[in-house]
């Protein structure tokens, strides 16, 4: 019997995030672990009008295209997913790991050539999101590897993802809508201003949003959700950092990161675990010193950390900022082959706009 849950979380995606109409082309990404959600899903995109197209993975592919690809193959931009996002009019990615460490021992290197293999597609993905002409949103299935990082049983993991994404309600795209007009306030404070200072036990940092868009995160791109997030000044940045949380990308975990910059570039970076790993993601290319995003979480109801980044980027009382490639809908014009979030807790910290303390010990004051 299919839990009545995922139908709920496959009609927030359909209905919601993609807002799949008649004719539309979607993309369904995920592995094979997430087939009771992608069942759930292709019968409710041919329900709307729709036409589903799999594109399925093993859940172990990446690991054995790491252990078995030469460099060439590394380098190798997947066709059929690189015609999706340069055509398509909708993605649903589904998370779906069973073994979210099967990377951690993989070459540095050779994970910067298939990185540098995926930045078109991510870079379709950010451009036409921007312009409104492809509807995307990325998501999770709950897995016995995730519900392992997040050091819980995959019956409590299951009601935390559930529960984040209010598929335990009656009407959870009802509740999305309300969370967007709620946002909206937060986004009012800071909209339209110029210098942002955030202070605190773990962050000394000034950076400018002038002329920049703050986006309100209501289920559209992620779902969860509950965030908002522009992309900074991209030369702006001063100022240091110490994140709280650990920073994971391709299935890598750093620890004690501790970032400093200047002119906007990142000058110092130190970690206490896997820090030749985080400056050969720096190092990447000239954007990956650079800031694309810089979010602050609002969702109260994911209460404690996950150990992934889909979950833990929106943790209320906590900001974020992503080393690497920016939205263009904010204005960022930071261009890198990486997107790599790092989030840092509010406890005892304010942030004021032009001088005026709009945020204090991890809430917005409205």
């Amino acid at each position: 019997m299919v839990d009545p849950r995922i139908e709920k979380m496959a009609d927030i995606l359909v209905d919601h995030s993609t807002y799949i109409k008649e004719g539309d082309r979607v993309a369904i990404e995920a592995t094979t672990a997430a087939s009771p959600l992608v069942r759930a899903l292709y019968a409710r995109i041919l329900q709307r009008g729709g036409h589903p197209h799999l594109i399925l993975d093993l859940p172990d592919q990446d690991e054995i295209l790491f252990q078995h690809a030469n460099y060439d193959q590394l380098g190798f931009s997947p066709t059929f997913r690189k015609l999706a996002y340069d055509q398509f009019e909708s993605r649903i990615k589904i998370g779906s790991l069973t073994n979210t460490r099967a990377l951690s021992t993989v070459d540095p290197s050779r994970q910067r050539k298939r990185q540098a293999a995926l930045s078109p597609i991510l870079e379709s993905q950010m451009r036409r999101g921007a312009d409104k002409s492809f509807k995307w949103v990325t998501t999770l299935f709950p897995t016995e590897g995730y519900a392992m990082e997040a050091e819980m049983s995959l019956k409590q993991f299951e009601d935390f993802v559930f529960n984040a994404v209010h598929a335990n309600q009656d009407d959870p795209v009802a509740f999305w809508n309300e969370t967007k007009i709620k946002q909206q306030k937060m986004v009012d404070l800071v909209q339209g201003h110029d210098r942002v200072i955030l202070q605190g036990p773990n962050v000394d940092l000034s950076l400018s949003v002038k002329g920049r868009t703050f986006v309100n995160c209501y289920g559209i791109n992620n779902m969860p959700d509950g965030e908002i997030f522009t992309g900074p000044v991209e030369n702006s940045l001063k100022g240091w950092v110490r994140y709280t949380f650990p920073a994971i990308i391709n299935g890598v975990m750093v620890e004690g990161v501790e970032l400093k910059f200047n002119g906007g570039r990142v000058s110092k970076a130190t970690a206490s675990k896997n820090e030749a790993f985080m400056n050969e993601m720096i190092n990447s290319d000239p954007g990956a010193s650079y800031v694309g995003e810089f979010a602050i979480g609002t969702n109260y109801d994911i209460d404690r950390f996950s150990h992934n980044i889909l979950f833990d980027e929106k943790l209320g009382g906590t900001f974020h900022m992503a080393l690497g490639a920016g939205y263009p809908e904010t204005g960022s014009k930071n261009k890198s082959i990486i997107h790599w979030d790092m989030i840092c807790g509010l406890e005892d910290s304010e942030i004021s706009v032009d001088g005026e303390v709009v945020y204090r010990n991890r809430k917005f004051l409205v």
